[in-house]
């Protein structure tokens, strides 16, 4: 069985069930479960269809990072409960929600699923620093366009985009995204950065969309080849696109570094982490099943556990050499 390296934007998946699974679902004591149950049968059926020999839940340690936020103070303000000074701000999530997340760091814990957050970093942050390094094929299973940036066919690095449903899942590689927005994944930061996103907060350049942002980056191929040619008097940039690149001088100058994931974290190798997904026995097997009755978890447990007993017998039986995965600093580890 081929070494296939899947990296979950876990938020945007327990949101993703929380709203899809019916809250009336709940323990003895009242406490929603949907979400728990949800992501598990996710995570069962993910790892399955596509193949996955190692798993890391990438987690928001910092939903929303000051060094972010001191560059763009809109940076996702919508979504802020509550400031905490030298901390995290507090997101608005649902309370129903917020009851099952120490279920989900449990049960994941239990199952010996690698969990991996980073100080003032969002998932996103982890995401690209894994998959920027990892010696081997990743999928990255998320609802969030911006990790589109991240696609590299070469590599073979692909977003399965959830945005549909887990029923209407979409392979994203290069042409996909070509297809669609008329830029390369490698395009697609300073295309968001053009177009702006008011799910996060950015304000974009005014009166420039997707449209004219695909095609002022298929003619200077970067915001900084657009921004050269914004300068220089001779390029053939029309003046109205010069004045509206001119207004947005101050936030062009700060986006980028907020729109860009971050790919070179000091992350854990994935032997570290604990990445390999394998057979869960023993206490912690026993203790799964026993919450699985008191939580009212239904046969989402049952599905994962299943699914990680065919991955186990799978890779035991065409047992490979250990993945290499690189450090950002050049080096290497085994995984």
């Amino acid at each position: 069985m081929p070494q296939r390296l899947m990296l979950l934007d876990t938020a945007s998946l327990y949101f993703r069930a929380f709203y899809g699974v019916p809250d009336t679902i709940r323990r003895a004591d009242g406490t929603p479960v949907n979400a728990v149950r949800g992501l598990l049968d996710m995570i069962a059926r993910l790892v399955t269809d596509y193949r996955a020999t190692h798993l890391v839940a990438c987690w928001d340690d910092d939903w929303r990072p000051q060094w972010r936020v001191n560059l763009i103070p809109t940076y996702k303000s919508h979504r802020v409960a509550a400031t905490v000074a030298g901390a995290p701000d507090v997101e608005v999530v649902p309370d129903a929600l917020v009851a099952q997340i120490p279920m989900i760091r449990e049960v994941l814990a239990l199952a010996g699923i690698a969990v991996v957050g980073a100080a003032e970093h969002e998932a996103d942050d982890v995401v690209g620093s894994y998959a920027s390094y990892a010696e081997l094929p990743v999928d990255v299973v998320t609802g969030d366009r911006d990790l589109f940036q991240i696609v590299d066919d070469a590599r073979q690095v692909r977003v399965i985009y959830t945005a549909r449903g887990m029923r209407n899942l979409e392979v994203v590689t290069e042409p996909v995204i070509v297809g669609k927005y008329r830029v390369l994944p490698q395009q697609y930061a300073d295309y968001a950065t053009l177009r702006g996103d008011t799910s996060d907060g950015l304000p974009g350049v005014a009166g420039i969309g997707e449209k004219s942002a695909a095609t002022l980056l298929g003619e200077y191929g970067t915001l900084d080849g657009l921004l050269e040619a914004a300068a220089d008097a001779g390029s053939g940039l029309s003046a109205a696109v010069r004045s509206k690149l001119a207004a947005a001088a101050d936030y062009l100058t700060v986006a980028p570094a907020v729109v860009n994931v971050v790919r070179d974290l000091g992350l854990p190798t994935l032997e570290e982490a604990g990445a390999q997904l394998h057979a869960v026995a023993g206490d912690p097997r026993a203790e799964l099943e026993r919450l699985a009755g008191e939580w009212n978890l239904g046969g989402s447990v049952r599905r994962l556990l299943e699914a990680l007993d065919v991955i186990s017998e799978t890779g035991d039986a065409h047992k490979g050499p250990g993945v290499v995965q690189s450090r950002p600093d050049g080096g290497s580890s085994p995984g």
